[in-house]
């Protein structure tokens, strides 16, 4: 790898990790630089995963504040992360990828627009809690955090603003804390694909090295910045940046 290609990587790395832990929208960076350094789609995807672990590392040690009192919770979503992320490694070693592209960006811009309506979505469910005479139901939220692992492990792009969604909806607390949760959960998912990807797939560890390294500034950067930011107004910026890149992916695809 030359050097102006390791150095724009490691700058998309630090960008990556930064929207990764802020917003679930690594990949927006990381993957179309890895293309552009020369890879090939599938290396650069597998790469991407097992690059972006950092993500996780950074993110984790950047929100310790927000993740006190979180361990029960997140040891419960991170077996199911870790069986959805196998289960979207195994599918993208097994399956045409050209199988699942039209489908990504439908799944990305629901992510955002449950992001974008997250308030009444939350009271619509308060309310019928309410009606029913219990507390709701955590089947749904336990079978939607394993469908977007399995995304998460297959193809990952956007996947932070999925697990980001779901999360939101499903509890009422600040949003520091649900990204916090969303950043530990995404990467159980994602690091369980990367040992998978690490044995059987072609990723290119130069690349890998260099990404992972801008990404672990980059992730720890991230949860103070969402820490001094207004929510509402983060919010919908990650929804409208969800959009943007699901019509990006939209027009990739056709």
């Amino acid at each position: 790898m030359d050097p102006l290609s390791a150095a724009l990587l490691a700058l998309a790395g630090v960008a990556a990790g930064l929207a990764g832990s802020m917003a679930g929208l690594a990949s927006l960076f990381s993957y179309p630089a890895l293309l552009a350094a020369g890879l090939p789609p599938i290396a650069a995807n597998v790469t991407n995963t097992v690059a972006m672990f950092s993500t996780t590392v950074g993110a984790a040690a950047g929100s310790r504040r927000e993740l006190r009192g979180q361990r029960g919770r997140l040891l419960r979503l991170a077996v199911l992360a870790i069986a959805g992320g196998s289960a979207g490694a195994f599918l993208l070693l097994t399956t045409p990828a050209s199988a699942f592209e039209l489908v990504v960006p439908w799944l990305i811009a629901l992510g955002a627009a449950l992001l974008l309506f997250r308030d009444r979505l939350r009271e619509a469910a308060d309310d019928r809690a309410r009606t029913r005479g219990g507390p709701p139901s955590a089947l749904p939220l336990a079978l939607a955090v394993l469908v977007v692992a399995v995304y998460g492990g297959y193809f990952g792009a956007g996947a932070g603003v999925l697990m980001l969604a779901v999360l939101s909806v499903s509890a009422t607390e600040p949003l520091p804390v649900t990204n916090a949760v969303k950043n530990v959960v995404t990467g159980a998912a994602n690091v369980t694909a990367a040992v998978a990807f690490a044995f059987v797939a072609p990723v290119d560890w130069v690349a890998a090295a260099v990404l992972a390294a801008g990404s672990l500034v980059g992730s720890w950067l991230g949860p103070a910045v969402v820490r001094r930011l207004p929510e509402r107004p983060l919010r919908i910026a990650v929804a409208l940046a969800g959009f943007g890149l699901a019509a990006h992916l939209w027009f990739e695809a056709v």
